[in-house]
């Protein structure tokens, strides 16, 4: 089992995590004086009207009571205003909820352990999804199932509901939870309302300001208010910086995973590189114009210390600022009709554009991630090295390929969806509802631009990593802001040479449902529900990239790397250990546009300048064109009950759910420039449920659960790239990275047996503490395999996709290439628990009363068998990915007629990214993190509040990590700084 060394912020959540035991235990004494205080003679009082955050808690309360199921559930605090400024962030108050960031902000949840692609998200009812781009690290676009709750702003929405456990008259999909979305409609207000914001954020990092505003107007109208419509506005922009190091993951420095090992000194045995003629490696040299090092004491010393198969150095170590610039567009509409008092017509429109803009620059070594034919590893010589923990932590060398790269990404996203709904009581006994909607994602990358410029076998490079894991002291052995240190690498140049990518690429997904309903109520304590639902998904994805991004065309007369090239500056700001760079060249990409007019989508016709791009034709592109579409269609039929047994109430539901899935997947593979292939998959599932809750004592709810659940599978892997459902085979054998995948249509869904038990204690009014247990048995599991396979064992394993005539120039039938595929395994168990505790501070006298708690913990262990070859003949046992074993949040408020103010916090553990992990790696994964958050707002007038909010204050870093239970070297390490809002808001 993963066993992740904590980082020095531990301290500080351990410190959290006492402090909030303190106060439960305060406030469950004092809860046990006010339970045995509710049996004393009753007392008349004044009514409480609680309002704000107060108010929308103990509003989430009661709807969290009255469910049959295990639901949690977050209310607007007033008219479009949500508690947090971003979706998934509110929901990570939740227990149980865990969220991944993208940028600094929240991109995707994992509920109980299981990430997005078991978590399924509906929007007003209707299933849907919506995708955007990301970093690389953060998963880059999004091609697989996982919702992106960063694509709309927060204030489009007026309750969040969180299903924990299955009923039948939920569409399946989910092994984690369901999650429903609700925007605001007319008839949840009465007459006319009208509300505005308008926030001023602020980023201390970027240091920039930018503008937030919401709008909403409501109204009901009609002799009995029998029309309603309403409109909300969301409109945002963020400017932020994201710096840190990354290492593009870590391989070892020599065998099987290695880019080829360092070279040898002369003389010595065995001799590495071996002799070639295409490389120019013999016993002199390490390649043709590099002679190898001296024998003596000290070289051989470095080069045993350093050139070992256990120790592992990093791919690609580089500093680097990423630039975000975003502005997101939200709307929304609601026209309600009542005809009758029986019967309502709704129709609901959710509109949400995302548009943004991202700038990487990176200053990196890429020798250590190269093979022979690519100039890399093999040329370089250790000068000097030492090891900790199997992990090269020091080195000084010579033969060091730099590198200054310049990414630009355009990103937009676009989500429509619109749904009808008719609700009509046929009689006091017998009600229907009907819905038909359309839910459509479209994201576009139409400018994904990378360039870079290089230098050749630079001399005297060292990183060091001894005392700074994260952040590593590194000496590029020139001046980095110099022009003239730099050099454009044009065609024919040896290798590296200096490249431009231009990689336009997008997805579009769209769901279509319809839904019957009807239910009846058989006696006054036993209701039938039963319906059908029909629904399609969809999913198109499409990229272009240029026939070969490493031949770009010479300079013209009189240009120089100066006229192609800006300086990055400030770098840093005390990130890191004195002596990084904080300054350096970086590729210019508009004097390169204009230059050589890369984006004419032509041959220009000089030397190196076709800029064409090509899709199913360009073999690197091929993957990322492909199309899935699935039907579903399911029938259920449900009994709710409400009655006494022992004289106490006692309801909930027993159903069952059937659901016939039809799969069509269709993609290119390698064979004849791009083959179309395509195949079909159907399954089944019976889905039985159970949802019971008693009440022994008053205040006091047992809930059980038991359901049969599926999740249907992922398309691909959001870190690896890893095809999973398209029947294709993928194969890149120009290096330098050298990669084939096999898809597999046949795979079966997810499928789990789960139960689940709780205990809630209302035990004063707005309060409640409970815990709940869960188990998942999951027998039907997804897993990537990768392993490192020769181009030989490639075609014995698929001898058409990997034809030895697709092995040319640098690939040889002993190249070893990346193979992933994935295959059903078969699981393990999941099992956690939760507790949950709120209370208001009314015990207390006078001001202190105006305090409150929210807090909760959550547990969750797994064992999941991970196959570890093609045959799965051998296995791993390890936690399931994405799970954090254990998280907790905790919010301390105070809201009193005028002043509102709370600070929360939401920690979560270290979790699992990949099992096993790339490039020889056992494991990939993330560190903990603990993220603090304030709000306040003060009424000056009953219609007008000043706010103040501050996010991410401790400014955690994003801390990602590859390697083993013992050795977690760093892969990413990144920051993006705090954000600040100062706003105004009006309500009438």
């Amino acid at each position: 089992m993963m066993h992740v060394q904590k980082s020095g912020a531990s301290l500080r959540h351990y410190l959290f995590a006492g402090g909030s035991g303190l106060a439960l235990a305060l406030c469950l004494g004092v809860g046990g004086v006010a339970a045995q205080d509710a049996g004393e003679p009753e007392t008349e009082v004044d009514e409480i009207i609680v309002t704000g955050y107060r108010g929308s808690l103990a509003a989430a309360l009661d709807v969290k009571r009255n469910e049959a199921g295990i639901v949690d559930v977050i209310l607007a605090e007033d008219i479009a205003d949500f508690p947090d400024t971003n979706l998934a962030e509110a929901i990570q108050r939740i227990p149980g909820v865990s969220i991944d960031r993208d940028a600094g902000e929240g991109r995707q949840l994992t509920v109980r352990g299981l990430s997005s692609d078991f978590t399924r998200t509906r929007i007003n009812g209707m299933e849907a999804q919506a995708t955007t781009g990301g970093t690389d690290s953060s998963g880059g676009a999004n091609r697989g199932r996982g919702f992106d709750f960063n694509v709309f702003a927060s204030e489009l929405f007026n309750s969040i509901k969180v299903r924990k456990t299955a009923a039948a008259e939920t569409e399946e999909g989910s092994l984690g939870a369901t999650i429903d979305l609700q925007t605001a409609r007319p008839f949840d207000y009465r007459g006319q309302r009208m509300a505005f914001s308008v926030q001023a954020g602020y980023n201390d990092l970027s240091e920039n300001w930018n503008p937030r505003a919401a709008f909403l107007v409501s109204n009901t109208f009609g002799d009995r208010d029998q029309f309603g419509a309403l409109l909300s506005v969301a409109y945002s922009e963020k400017d932020s910086f994201e710096e840190g190091f990354s290492s593009v993951r870590w391989a070892p420095a020599v065998g099987s995973g290695s880019s080829g090992g360092f070279c040898s000194p002369f003389g010595y045995t065995p001799q590495n590189p071996g002799n070639s003629g295409s490389n120019g490696s013999n016993a002199a040299n390490c390649a043709t114009g590099i002679p190898r090092p001296t024998n003596t004491p000290g070289n051989v010393t470095a080069y045993e210390t350093a050139n070992q198969a256990n120790v592992f150095i990093p791919r690609l170590p580089r500093y680097g600022r990423l630039t975000h610039h975003q502005e997101r567009l939200g709307l929304t509409g609601s026209l309600q009709w009542r005809p009758a008092d029986s019967t309502t017509i709704s129709v609901d429109v959710l509109f949400s554009q995302l548009e943004a803009t991202r700038e990487e620059n990176f200053l990196e070594s890429l020798s250590f991630s190269r093979n022979a034919g690519a100039g890399g590893q093999t040329q370089i010589i250790v000068r000097d090295a030492v090891v900790e923990n199997n992990t090269l932590v020091y080195g000084l060398f010579d033969n060091i390929d730099v590198r200054t790269e310049a990414r630009f990404d355009q990103l937009e996203t676009q989500f429509l969806q619109v749904g009808f709904t008719l609700e009509h009581d046929f009689s006091d006994t017998v009600r229907g509802r009907f819905f038909a909607g359309r839910a459509e994602s479209n994201y576009e990358n139409p400018f994904q631009t990378t360039v870079t410029i290089d230098r050749q076998n630079t001399q005297g490079y060292s990183f060091d990593f001894r005392g700074n894991p994260n952040t590593p002291l590194i000496d590029y052995g020139f001046n980095v802001a110099d022009p003239a240190a730099w050099e454009w690498r044009a065609i024919g140049s040896s290798v590296p040479r200096s490249e431009i990518r231009i990689r336009p690429q997008g997805v579009d997904t769209i769901f279509e449902s319809l839904q019957a309903d009807l239910e009846f109520d058989v006696t006054p304590f036993v209701t039938f529900r039963t319906g059908v639902n029909w629904k399609t998904f969809s999913s198109e994805s499409y990229e272009f990239r240029r026939t070969d991004e490493t031949v770009v065309p010479a300079l013209p007369p009189g240009v120089t790397v100066a006229d192609i090239s800006t300086l990055l500056t400030g770098f840093g700001n005390g990130f890191g250990p004195s002596g990084n760079a904080s300054t350096w060249v970086i590729p210019d990409l508009n004097a390169l546009a204009d230059l050589f007019n890369i984006y004419c989508n032509c041959d220009t016709g000089v030397p190196g300048g076709d800029f064409t791009l090509g899709s199913i034709t360009v073999g690197n592109a091929r993957g990322g064109n492909r199309f899935l579409e699935e039907e579903d269609f399911a029938i259920y039929a449900q009994a709710d009950f409400d009655a006494d047994v022992f004289g106490r109430p006692f309801r909930g539901n027993v159903g069952l759910r059937h659901v016939w899935t039809s799969l069509y997947a269709e993609g290119y593979s390698s064979t004849g420039g791009g083959t179309l292939v395509f195949d079909t998959h159907e399954y089944q599932d019976s889905l039985p449920s159970l949802n019971l809750t008693y009440e022994p004592i008053d205040n006091v709810l047992v809930r059980f659960g038991a359901a049969r659940v599926m999740a249907r599978p992922q398309i691909n892997n959001s870190l690896s790239g890893a095809n999973y459902l398209v029947p294709t085979t993928s194969l890149n054998a120009t290096g330098p990275n050298y990669t084939a995948t096999i898809g597999n249509v046949e795979l079966d869904p997810f499928r789990a047996s789960t139960y689940d038990l709780a205990l809630e204690w209302y035990f004063a009014p707005e309060s409640l503490i409970s815990f709940a247990y869960f188990y998942k048995d999951i027998d039907t599991y997804i897993q990537v395999i990768r392993q490192d396979l020769t181009y030989a064992q490639l075609t014995a394993l698929n001898p058409s996709a990997f034809d030895p005539s697709f092995c040319t120039g640098s690939c040889s039938p002993t190249t070893i290439f990346a193979l992933t595929s994935a295959v059903n395994t078969d699981g393990g168990p999941l099992k956690g628990f939760e507790v949950s505790f709120q209370t208001p501070f009314t015990f207390l006298p006078g001001p202190l009363s105006n305090f409150g708690i929210q807090l909760n913990y959550t547990n969750v262990e797994s064992e999941i068998d991970y196959c570890t070859n093609a045959l799965c003949t051998t296995f791993v046992t390890n936690d399931l990915a994405a799970l954090s074993p254990t998280a907790y949040n905790g919010t301390l408020y105070y809201e009193d007629d005028r002043f509102s103010a709370r600070v929360s916090a939401s920690y979560r553990d270290a979790y699992l990214q990949n099992v096993p992990g790339r490039n020889g790696n056992a494991l990939e994964g993330k560190m903990e993190t603990l993220n603090i958050d304030f709000s306040s707002s003060f009424k000056l007038t009953d219609d007008v509040t000043v706010t103040f909010e501050g996010i991410n204050l401790t400014d955690e870093e994003n801390h990602q990590w590859v390697g083993d239970d013992d050795r977690q070297s760093t892969s990413v390490y990144h920051h993006t700084g705090r954000q600040f809002f100062i706003g105004a808001r009006y309500t009438f």
